[in-house]
């Protein structure tokens, strides 16, 4: 039997970064977790110990707030990009770059001086960035994470399979809700205009979540992708995880009460968890772009 090193990475994880760009007294916040992983021709770094082709994860982190400063940050993607680059381009031993950020958006308090801010909810735009350097493969996955949703009607679920371990009753009118997780991937890899396609990618997802007659949030995961690749034509592939955030009718009667669909008891766990994937199946598959 022959023992070999396989595929490895290294990098450092989760560089928290906060940008603030000074406009007068209007101040503009970005919010950043950037996570680096790097490899190519490092494989003595673990057969023998030998660092000589090891960039430190140290110069790593300092590397994401050097560029902060020097360069700011614009979208997501293109900072990712403008890391992922650099790396490859300035250190001979390094082969690829794989550099994914996650955004937290802010708000500016109402009627603040300028500098006063509140934390937008629970969502979080993401970016996932991989590159092989100049002339070399290259993929950009944008998306986002924890976007609540909720319709509390319009939803069916019924014509399932029925064993003798199930419980669940069918239902016509059910309270359908979800935190979404979508990433989509973009056609031409450094193409730009990613805050606009990130706009209107959401927006997307939120209109077809909203006008979606549902029979199961199967159904519901398959139209929100499809409407995103149906009106971006920069997009051709989305990746949806869609936990299903049950809410169960309340049995009243035993205080004399009805419940017509009224008040519900929401569960958090376990929960079912819908995955899928929707594309356009004329576009080069890039199934690395995603891990």
């Amino acid at each position: 039997m022959g023992i070999v090193l396989g595929p490895n990475r290294y990098g450092k994880a989760e560089t928290r970064v906060v940008r603030v760009r000074r406009d007068g007294d209007v101040h503009h916040i970005r919010d950043l977790n950037v996570g680096i992983s790097l490899s190519g021709d490092m494989d003595e770094a673990h057969l023998t110990g030998d660092n000589a082709a090891v960039l430190p994860t140290d110069s790593q982190k300092n590397t994401v707030f050097a560029f902060a400063r020097e360069h700011g940050i614009g979208e997501i993607e293109e900072f990712a990009l403008l890391l992922a680059r650099h790396f490859t381009g300035s250190q001979p031993t390094i082969r690829h770059a794989r550099v994914e950020v996650e955004e937290y958006a802010w708000s500016r308090v109402p009627s603040s001086s300028g500098h006063s801010f509140v934390r937008s909810g629970t969502e979080v735009r993401t970016a996932l960035v991989h590159s092989e350097g100049t002339g070399g493969a290259e993929s950009v996955v944008s998306g986002l994470k924890d976007l609540v949703v909720l319709n509390s009607t319009g939803s069916e679920f019924h014509g399932f399979i029925q064993d003798e371990y199930t419980t669940l009753q069918p239902t016509r009118d059910r309270i359908l809700a979800t935190a979404v997780t979508a990433r989509w991937r973009h056609r031409v890899p450094g193409g730009g205009g990613y805050g606009a396609s990130f706009a209107a990618a959401r927006r997307c997802l939120l209109e077809a979540f909203a006008e979606t007659h549902s029979l199961s949030l199967q159904q519901t995961l398959y139209q929100m992708g499809r409407r995103v690749l149906e009106e971006r034509e920069e997009l051709c592939e989305v990746r949806l995880a869609m936990p299903n955030k049950h809410h169960f009718l309340v049995d009243l009667s035993p205080f004399g009460l009805d419940n017509d669909n009224e008040v519900f008891f929401a569960a958090d766990r376990p929960y079912g968890l819908i995955e899928g994937t929707v594309l356009d199946d004329a576009a080069p598959a890039a199934p690395d772009a995603w891990n």
